[in-house]
């Protein structure tokens, strides 16, 4: 293991611009539960567990249509969860370590949950590529495109049975129902203006960064966006205790949990002499 931290340190120095790239298992060490798995999904929601709903069912726009208390329970819980978690010190071991660097860094994750907004990331450096759920839309088809702010909705949630009991959300155009700004399963209706907007800063910043090194924080292969687009790169170091398996001859695999990790990462970065 302190071979790949030495490596993984080496590729930093090396580098002129740090790409976080980031899936589910990044808010573990916050305390936000696994969904990628129907154990932890089902621990954090009993009542789709007596039910038989799977992620899957839930997390997606027919069920807005089919039930919307019911998908406004279990959207509106991740909502309030997100709202009172605290961002772990990983966060900020990563932005120490990206300020050090020429171009600094940005942010590309499939979560939805704005931890890296509320660690202090600014917005304009983060890349949201499945939409975030403190942003709401219209599911009138046939309405605007806008996307606004969830800021003014406090859900209040019979949590027992994953059912919102507060007033249901609406579209401030045409006043039908509102859901949130996130890729679903089965989503044709999603509404990208804003995904748009930050993949264009995306780009631009990509544009000036000459030797990127990319640190890849619980990025699994059941749902691989995340996977896919890091392993395009060279200098990678891959963040996983159960899939950290990297192709690349430079690339760097660490099998622990994303907090342990970054602190080795950093307390390593942090012993070594600045060059020059």
């Amino acid at each position: 293991m302190t071979d790949a931290i030495t490596k993984a340190v080496g590729l930093i120095r090396d580098a002129d611009g740090l790409l976080i790239t980031a899936g589910a298992g990044m808010g573990v060490d916050s305390g936000l539960p696994d969904f990628r798995s129907a154990n932890g999904f089902w621990k954090t929601y009993p009542a789709l567990a007596r039910a038989g709903i799977e992620f899957e069912s839930i997390a997606c726009p027919e069920t807005f249509r089919r039930d919307p208390r019911l998908a406004w329970g279990f959207y509106g819980h991740r909502l309030n969860l997100y709202r009172r978690t605290t961002p772990h010190q990983g966060f900020t071991l990563l932005q120490q370590i990206g300020a050090a660097l020429e171009h600094g860094l940005f942010v590309l994750t499939s979560n939805v949950d704005g931890q890296f907004q509320k660690a202090g990331v600014a917005d304009d450096l983060i890349n949201e590529i499945h939409g975030s759920i403190h942003h709401l839309q219209c599911m009138n088809g046939g309405c605007s495109d806008a996307v606004w702010s969830a800021e003014g909705f406090a859900p209040l949630l019979d949590e027992e049975g994953c059912r919102l009991l507060s007033d249901l959300p609406v579209c401030p155009n045409c006043g039908r129902l509102a859901r949130p700004n996130i890729l679903m399963f089965g989503d044709w209706d999603w509404r990208q203006a804003r995904a748009i907007s930050q993949e264009k800063l995306f780009a631009s910043w990509l544009d000036k960064v000459a030797r990127p090194v990319v640190i890849e924080i619980g990025a699994g292969t059941d749902i691989p966006t995340v996977r896919r687009f890091s392993d395009r790169y060279e200098r990678l170091i891959r963040i996983n205790p159960r899939e950290p398996t990297v192709t690349r001859a430079r690339s760097v695999e660490i099998p622990l949990g994303g907090l342990e990790a970054l602190q080795r990462i950093h307390q390593s970065w942090t012993a070594l002499p600045v060059p020059g």
